[in-house]
């Protein structure tokens, strides 16, 4: 006899709540990162590195954008994929580029967010997000 939490219907369930643990964690904990860096921005702070060598403004610009605006779209899963797409990119450059020849610790938490978006890249929003209503 198969117990009620093992049955397989049950599972689709629970795949979309780990991952909607997934975006709201990895979307809360990287709004301050962004927001941080907005404030920065604002303040005239424009001492930004520039890995891609668009300019230290434009490399600031493109890291709140990536760090603030598309967290949001995460936590809310709008447009999921498309701002993972977004994240990837800039924790790669961060990984990668900033923090390449750096000690493994330096890059962790950059590694960290990498894998976890990726993660929900591969599963995607989940059914308790915007774009499972929106876009059936």
């Amino acid at each position: 006899m198969q117990k009620k939490y093992l049955k397989p219907a049950s599972l689709p369930n629970q795949v979309s709540l780990a991952v909607l643990v997934l975006r709201l964690s990895f979307g809360f904990l990287m709004i301050p990162h962004g927001f941080d860096k907005f404030q920065e921005f604002l303040a005239g702070h424009h001492d930004f590195p520039d890995p891609l060598h668009v300019s230290p403004v434009v490399s600031q610009i493109l890291t709140v954008f990536a760090e603030f605006i598309c967290s949001t779209l995460l936590i809310l899963g709008l447009f999921t994929r498309p701002a993972l797409i977004i994240l990837l990119g800039c924790m790669s450059i961060i990984a990668f580029k900033i923090h390449g020849s750096d000690p493994l610790g330096d890059k962790e938490h950059a590694l960290l967010y990498l894998f976890g978006y990726l993660s929900i890249f591969i599963t995607g929003a989940g059914k308790y997000s915007l774009d499972s209503k929106l876009f059936k």
